[in-house]
Parts: C-alpha cells; structure tokens; sequence
C-alpha cells in the first residue's frame, strides 16, 4: 500500500541527532516539537500532519501542555515519519517503504542512494537541508575516526578555564548563570559514542564546571544545593581518573559544612581529601590540609589543626608552575593565607591571625570583594579575642556595609553571624553590638 507524503516529514539528521533521540526514547514532546521547529517545519505544518491544533503544537513546544495519550502519540509517529521503535511503539505501517526505515546512518550500505540523496539536497544550493546532510556525512565520519575530538571540548576546557578565575567583580549570580549554561552543553556530548580519551576530557571539564556552580552556590549560601553539585562534580572527577581534581572538589565541598557550623562533617571530608591527594605537592592536598585545619580548628581539636597547618605550610612552600595559579584549582600564596587567618583566628592565635590577615589583603586584587570582606570579619574577630568587642563590631558593621549588595551573601552573613554569636549576651545592648545585629537581620 502505497502511503502519501508527510506535510511535515522529519529530516534524517534529526532522527540521528543524540538528543533528539533521547527525547523521543522519553517522549519529551518540548523537545521534539521544538528542535522540529528549529528544522524549519513550522506548527503549523506539525500540527497539520499531527492531527492537532496549531496553538496546542505551540503550548507543547513551550512545555505549557504534554502529550499523554496513546493515540496522539501515534499520530505524532505517522505523521512526522518517526519509527515506532524511536517512540516505544510498534512499527509503523508505512514503514516498509518509507526512506526512514532504518535509524542508524547508511552511508555505505547503498552508495547510490547516498549520492542522490546529496544530488536532490543540493540541486537548489547549499540551502539549510543540503548543509545538513553535508554535516550529516560528515559527522558520521567524524565518529568512526578513532581519534575524533568535537570542536565543542575545545571550546568548553577554554570556558572552565576561564571561569577558573573567579567572580573577577560580577555579580555571583550572573558568573553561576553563565556557568550553568555551559555545563549543559557537555550532556549531548557525553550521549554520543566518543573514544575514551574525549570522554575523558568531557568528564574532567564537567567535573570543573560543576565544582565551580557548587562554590558559587556555596557562596550564594545554598547549602543544600551546593552539596549537590559538588557531588555531581565527584562522579565526573572519578570517571575521568583525575585524582587531583577529584580531591579538590572533596577538599571545597568541605568548606560548606565548615562555613556553615558544622566543623567535625567538615573535618571528615577534608580528610578523604587529602587520603584522595596523596602526598605529592599538588594544590588540591594544600588545599585539603588548609581546610582540615580550618576545621579541627573550629571544633576545638587544637593539636589536630596546628598539624594540619604544618601540613599545608610544607605543602605550600614545594608548590610551582600551574599549582600557584591564581584560580579556583589553583592554590597562590594569597589563598593560602586567606585560610591561615581564619585558621588562627579560631585558634585564638591573633597575633598570626593578623600576619596572615594583612598579607592577605595586599595580595587580593580590589575586586575581590568578597575575599576582602571575609578578612576584615577575621580581623573583626580577632578584636573581640583580644577583649575589644565595641571596635570588633563597628569593623564588622562596617565591612558588611561597603560590601556590594550582589556579595551580601550566605558565606559573609554567616561568618559574620559566627562573630555576633560569640559575644557573651550581657553586651547585646550595647550600640556597636546592635548595630552589627542590625546589620544581620537585614
């Protein structure tokens, strides 16, 4: 039986496109429709060779309403030409003698069909439909090539790199928008079959970008969600055999506990950081060492923490090249003393608290606003300990302050709030110390 043309046919690149693959294995109608849209078939033609309205077409593409029942599920498959294994379903009737019979790429199996189908493709130039399957060629080939590499990895380890750097005065927000963005575009590329060494690659960036959304979200003061991603970054990082990379996302998921009362979780986690580092100097076991002794510091294990702090010294001082970066994987002198001031200020040893404090701040670029503010609350801290409260707050009130709203975040709030919590209750009343509670309870 002979079957009539489709007003909306799917071209063949679709129907090997990873992801649209995957849409349809989850009959994820807002993709389908959409990236058919994308394909120059537009709802109205969708909606013809469906049997449905063009509006309920559109509130399906914007995922306003979904496709449940069975029987416009098959006349989705009948009309777009999909297979019925592609759906789920069983083989359509007129599969037998459509051209989409088989969903695997046949370049090769019938060189003549090929070849007229490029022939049909580009008789009117190179129009959208004969640069796909051009592309379609292409690609397919690309895949066989044992060394074959997507431009896109490129690309995305140039972005991680670049988000390396830090806030570098944007809002967080805006940095974990950005982030997030282009984390997603390592999903189809990881759908496709690569070779092991690209899929490596594509781990070890996923693992970057995803530790680097969780400090983001640690620093926004999303606890929860920050574990989360830093979780997801643990299973990149093991999955591309980066021990290094994986250790430093154990030693950062640490500082969330750490930073958010929770000191002997933190401890804990910092261990199976530097168990994970070994004992080579990387930035990731100075990293580790330096967060332990934050830790154990802040849950009162004093010979604990000065070991540690001994650790990450001697770590710190065999540190070279790409180790001292000035990043997020790295670990510089300036990071370093950033965790050696809150080290000591919770060790109550003010005195290199402060050494630690100042150094810090002549390395920190100014636009590192949120860094700056966390030492002049370590400084803050360091006041209250050595018995002047009153100065302790106005420094902390006033370093909360000049903070730009978009750094009024989790991390400095609750860094804060340790220092206001620490002051016995017979000073509440006191003005610098209801200013600073003010402050808080803004």
């Amino acid at each position: 039986m002979a079957y009539p043309p489709s007003p909306a046919e799917l071209p063949r690149h679709l129907l090997t496109d990873a992801v649209f693959r995957r849409a349809l294995s989850e009959r994820n109608f807002a993709v389908v429709f959409t990236m058919a849209n994308e394909a120059k078939i537009s709802f109205n033609r969708l909606a013809e060779a469906c049997g449905m309205k063009a509006e309920r077409v559109s509130k399906v593409a914007r995922a306003d309403a979904t496709v449940a029942a069975f029987e416009t599920i098959e006349r989705i498959a009948d009309g777009l030409r999909i297979p019925g294994v592609l759906l789920g379903l069983a083989a359509r009737p007129w599969e037998d003698t459509a051209r989409t019979t088989s969903t695997e790429p046949d370049d090769g199996d019938d060189p003549m069909k090929r070849r007229q189908l490029l022939r049909g493709a580009l008789a009117a130039g190179l129009t959208g439909s004969a640069i796909a399957a051009l592309s379609d060629t292409r690609q397919s080939f690309d895949q066989a090539l044992t060394g074959f590499t997507p431009a896109d990895i490129s690309d995305l380890e140039a972005a991680a790199e670049s988000y390396g750097y830090g806030y570098q005065g944007q809002a967080p927000t805006r940095v974990l928008a950005d982030l997030v963005a282009d984390f997603a575009e390592i999903r189809p590329l990881l759908d496709m079959p690569q070779p092991v060494a690209t899929r490596t690659r594509l781990c070890r960036t996923a693992g970057q970008m995803a530790g680097m959304a969780a400090i983001v979200l640690h620093d926004l003061g999303g606890r929860r969600e920050a574990r989360s991603w830093f979780h997801t970054a643990a299973r990149a990082a093991t999955e591309s055999g980066d021990q290094q990379l994986h250790a430093w996302v154990l030693a950062r998921e640490a500082m969330v506990p750490l930073n958010y009362g929770a000191p002997k979780a933190a401890a804990d986690l910092a261990e199976r950081a530097r168990q994970t580092a070994g004992t080579a100097p990387t930035a990731a076991a100075t990293l580790a060492a330096a967060v332990a002794a934050r830790a154990y510091a802040l849950s009162g294990q004093t010979d604990q923490a000065r070991g540690a702090l001994a650790d990450a010294d001697r770590l710190m001082d065999r540190l070279d090249g790409d180790q001292l970066a000035d990043t997020w994987f790295g670990h510089c002198e300036q990071k370093h003393h950033v965790h050696l001031s809150h080290a000591w200020t919770a060790l109550g040893d003010t005195g290199r608290a402060r050494e630690s404090q100042d150094r810090a701040l002549v390395l920190s670029a100014p636009t590192s606003s949120m860094t700056r503010t966390l030492l002049k609350i370590d400084a803050a801290a360091c006041a209250h300990r050595d018995g002047d409260t009153d100065q302790a707050c106005r420094r902390a009130t006033a370093a909360l302050a000049a903070l730009p709203p978009d750094y009024r975040t989790g991390l400095t709030h609750s860094r804060a709030m340790d220092l206001y919590r620490s002051i016995p209750a017979q000073h509440h009343r006191e003005p610098a110390v209801r200013e600073l509670q003010q402050v808080l309870a803004a």
